[in-house]
């Protein structure tokens, strides 16, 4: 039990932060394109209490911490009007990679913070546990969102690639979205898409982070 309080403690401040930014990153972007939805209720704010859902990201994700062997959970959905943006089916795509890039971004900032721990000669565990926990929290976050299932991030990106006879048809599927979404990680076949993304993202993060490195060492 102590185990577990431990890593929820190194998990919580990483994992708030990464839903945190990922909101609002999507409601800085719909109001650079022309919708002030979000903007308007409120929901362009780096106050984690405006986006966090009792249920999604607090009571589901550490039931299943504690009982299965895998973890789900989710934030209040950022209100998006699509129509109100200025070429709609163009600004859907950036409006959605929004939060996957500020999650990729942020995990380099953890992984500068982990650089500096090193370089500064912290020898605490918690600290570095917590760099290590923001980078793999971040990189699964943007791995996850962009599945090309909506209403995820990465649905509404293939939507918005697709011809528009096609991408209707698509979106027609999004109230079955969460359901498929969730059989998926039940299944235990999300990996196959999570896991590659996400080593993607972490070549990614090296590499953004790589001139800070050679500056430091």
């Amino acid at each position: 039990m102590d185990e577990t309080i431990r890593n929820i403690a190194v998990y919580a401040l990483p994992v708030l932060f990464a839903i945190t930014l990922h909101e609002a990153a999507h409601a800085y972007a719909a109001k650079f394109f022309g919708d002030n939805t979000a903007y308007s209720q409120g929901r362009m704010s780096l106050n984690p209490l405006v986006h966090v859902d009792i249920w999604g990201t607090i009571v589901i994700p550490i039931m299943m911490y504690l009982f299965t062997p895998f973890v789900f959970g989710y934030a209040k959905p950022v209100p998006v009007d699509f129509a109100r943006l200025r070429n709609p089916k163009r600004d859907m795509a950036w409006v959605a990679l929004a939060g996957p890039i500020a999650n990729l971004i942020m995990a380099a900032l953890w992984l500068l913070f982990a650089a500096l721990l090193v370089f500064f000669g912290v020898s605490e565990t918690f600290p570095r546990r917590m760099a290590e926990a923001g980078i793999l929290t971040n990189l699964l976050i943007m791995a996850f969102n962009l599945l090309p299932i909506p209403p995820l991030d990465g649905g509404r990106v293939l939507t918005s690639m697709l011809p528009n006879n096609l991408a209707w048809k698509f979106a027609r599927i999004e109230p079955y979205g969460f359901f498929i979404v969730l059989g998926l990680v039940f299944l235990q076949l999300v990996g196959y898409w999570v896991v590659p993304v996400m080593q993607l993202g972490r070549w990614i993060v090296d590499m953004m982070v790589l001139p800070f490195t050679f500056v430091l060492f």
